[in-house]
């Protein structure tokens, strides 16, 4: 069935029109890099170092290749390694659990909140209990992941992480703008990793990550880390790094972006207060979390079921409305992390999976698109 005849298809992420929107502003940060040179740790690196540090509330900042490498490099600092166990939820992107194993470590997946589908501190307990019980690994860290933009629940998270002494990190890839207990994201954790690929809130054009800390020495051997183990010189190699550079043309690029990036999540949170108001009736919108406010990377509504979804997305599709599954599989039940598991079931990212569809949402979506998706939803 189409919805809407003769209507073009809805982007579900319109990097042309960003481009057009930011113009010149973007032309003069990219050809000051082609004037200058300095590709690899160029001045803009430095320059988006500082403005990310004082956004986030954080006292340093160190800009990295990828969201991925931000969380490697935080675990490469705390020599996380084999033996290790890294507390992490079992309803987020791949990366997080990835880092641990690369390093040796062992994930252990957490189930998460049924309303903000955020690390459950219930269950988190239980696992710290039950992987100390079993004696087999070393309890270390936990990661909080900011799903979907919405803050995780910190304040518990600092209180569980200090009653274990365990390292407490930020995966903040789908978060960065976000606010928690009246401030900016940036400090809640020892180390917040940002992701700035292109569909984040602040996405560059390419991969792109940086790491945010209060602690200066911390941030010295993350710098080291990022630059193959580098001490003062190049050529003095202080321990094993990795390359994990921002280049500069990125970092050029969100500058540019970081300027308007403001109006842009104000923009993103009428979206979607317009989505939740035509479609809450209906479906399950997205938690409503008291003194936090998300930066909407991404909007998602639940449905009863599997079938109920499919039927939704191919409606959607019919109308020109682009959708996605964030995500198809928990951690734990892909091929890669199975052998991983101890087989604990953890039922609330079992059925999210089974039952999430994302909206488009992003700043250049009109009202009259947003209409759109609204009434493609609703049949």
């Amino acid at each position: 069935m189409t919805i809407t005849s003769g209507a073009p298809p809805i982007a579900f992420l319109d990097l042309p029109a960003q481009q057009r929107r930011l113009g010149a502003k973007l032309k003069q940060r990219v050809d000051t890099v082609m004037q200058h040179c300095r590709f690899v740790l160029g001045p803009e690196v430095t320059e988006l170092e500082e403005k990310l540090a004082t956004y986030g509330g954080a006292a340093h900042c160190v800009g990295v290749s990828s969201g991925t490498d931000a969380i490697q490099i935080v675990m490469m600092g705390e020599n996380i390694g084999p033996g290790d166990a890294v507390f992490l939820p079992a309803f987020t992107y791949t990366a997080t659990a990835e880092v641990p194993l690369l390093l040796g470590a062992t994930p252990v997946f957490v189930d998460v909140d049924p309303e903000t589908y955020q690390i459950d501190p219930v269950n988190l307990r239980e696992r710290i209990e039950k992987v100390r019980k079993d004696g087999k690994l070393k309890p270390r860290a936990i990661v909080g992941v900011d799903l979907f933009g919405l803050p995780a629940p910190w304040e518990v998270l600092r209180q569980i992480a200090a009653e274990y002494e365990l390292f407490l990190m930020d995966d903040c890839a789908q978060a960065f703008g976000a606010s928690y207990q009246g401030h900016k994201l940036g400090h809640e954790a020892a180390a917040t990793t940002l992701s700035f690929f292109p569909s984040k809130p602040l996405g560059g054009y390419g991969d792109g990550g940086a790491i945010l800390t209060d602690d200066a020495d911390k941030a010295e051997l993350y710098r080291s880390l990022r630059s193959h183990g580098e001490g003062k010189t190049r050529y003095e190699v202080l321990r094993t790094g990795i390359n994990g550079r921002l280049d500069t043309l990125q970092a050029a690029v969100l500058l540019a972006k970081l300027e308007g990036f403001e109006e842009e999540l104000i923009r993103r949170d009428d979206i979607a207060q317009a989505y939740t108001a035509g479609l809450e009736d209906i479906v399950v919108a997205p938690a409503d979390v008291e003194d936090c406010q998300s930066a909407w990377a991404i909007y998602s509504i639940l449905l009863k079921d599997a079938d109920e979804r499919a039927t939704t997305q191919a409606r959607l599709k019919d109308a020109g409305v682009p959708s996605a599954i964030y995500y198809p599989l928990p951690l734990h039940k892909q091929p890669a992390y199975r052998s991983h598991h101890d087989g604990v079931a953890l039922p609330v990212s079992e059925s999210l999976s089974q039952r999430i569809l994302a909206l488009p949402i992003h700043p250049e979506l009109t009202d009259a698109e947003v209409a759109r998706v609204i009434a493609a939803v609703r049949g």
